[in-house]
């Protein structure tokens, strides 16, 4: 049996004894895809704990129903802050749980893991990501750089020497990356992203209206009424919160323009972000992508109006990544399932 042949039967066999995973580890969501199954987990990057006890309460779907409403000894936390671990134990924990709603088959071998992080990430951050999947039980544990694998993700021909130009909005960085023949020829993470646009609505709304509500109201009105450009239909959308020169409960009618005032400053730090990019390349790179166009990718990508935003600020083609919000962890299951050829996109 040949070499090639001995590594095919290897990795045949693998899958009978073990489930192997990639996971796309981000600050507002976790998806986890497992090999032969595609996507298997999709939940909110949030836990509750109880502070007396210490003990997990919650986690997911269930963790971010309970943000705001719990008694003063349950805390809810979102372990990741800009794309990387903040609470290590909390990230152990919601990663262990996560992973058990995968239904992992492992008799002998443990299970490899591919994990997507920003490009920005620090030899310590790293670190702290591959110790808590190591914790969980993996067997070996792998990164990639998220906009990298949003690339993959969607379709995107990196392994031409043509350039590629990738803008993945996530909750908590932008990634924005120039990639051609498997390598990355530019790179920027920007730590202002879908949470930093949340956090600007509750700051508009503070500031102009003298109303208070959570982070994940702001997220609900960002999702239902946000544009980065002006809309044809005007949009409008009731918002429940504290007044906060009387305490009490009031309501507020928002609209589409209230809400892109309210987001112009963290929406033009993206745009600029696409503007460095060009500005930071070839030449002949920079033919390709105004010839190509842009792919935008995370959940940053559903924003009303940020393709024609871009587009009108740098003439610019723009597309925006079928499923936006699973590029990234599509991406890792397709280095999982194919790491021979795309094991030189690794980073650790």
């Amino acid at each position: 049996m040949g070499i090639k042949n001995a590594k095919n039967f290897i990795s045949r066999m693998r899958r009978y004894l073990v489930t192997d995973l990639a996971m796309d580890l981000g600050t507002a969501n976790t998806l986890i895809h497992a090999s032969g199954q595609g996507i298997v987990v999709n939940e909110p990057s949030v836990v509750a704990v109880d502070q007396r006890t210490k003990k997990v309460v919650s986690v997911g779907v269930e963790a971010k129903a309970m943000y705001g409403k719990t008694p003063q000894d349950i805390v809810t936390i979102r372990p990741l802050k800009d794309g990387v671990i903040a609470d290590f134990e909390a990230a152990k924990i919601m990663i262990s749980t996560l992973i058990s709603k995968a239904k992992l088959k492992a008799f002998i071998l443990k299970p490899t893991i591919i994990i997507g992080v920003p490009s920005g990430i620090t030899q310590v951050e790293k670190k702290a990501v591959i110790e808590s999947a190591m914790e969980t039980g993996m067997g070996r544990v792998y990164l990639v750089e998220e906009p990298m694998a949003a690339a993959i993700g969607t379709n995107m021909p990196i392994h031409q020497s043509r350039a590629n130009l990738i803008v993945d909005i996530g909750g908590g960085t932008t990634e924005v990356a120039i990639i051609s023949m498997f390598a990355t020829a530019y790179s920027e993470s920007i730590r202002v992203a879908g949470d930093e646009l949340d956090d600007s609505i509750v700051k508009y709304l503070r500031r102009s209206h003298s109303l208070d509500v959570g982070v994940f109201e702001a997220e609900r009105i960002k999702i239902l009424v946000g544009s980065a450009f002006e809309t044809e239909q005007k949009l409008e959308t009731e918002v429940a919160g504290r007044d906060l020169s009387t305490g009490l409960p009031r309501r507020l009618l928002v609209n589409d323009t209230m809400i892109r005032e309210a987001m112009a400053e963290p929406v033009k730090a993206i745009v600029d972000s696409v503007h460095r990019a060009m500005y930071g390349v070839s030449a002949e790179m920079a033919a390709d992508i105004t010839s190509r166009g842009v792919v935008l990718a995370g959940g940053g990508a559903l924003i009303r109006g940020l393709g024609k935003r871009i587009q009108h600020d740098m003439g610019l083609p723009v597309h925006r990544s079928r499923d936006p919000l699973t590029a990234i962890v599509r991406g890792a299951g397709k280095v999982l399932d194919n790491f021979e050829v795309f094991k030189r996109v690794v980073i650790n």
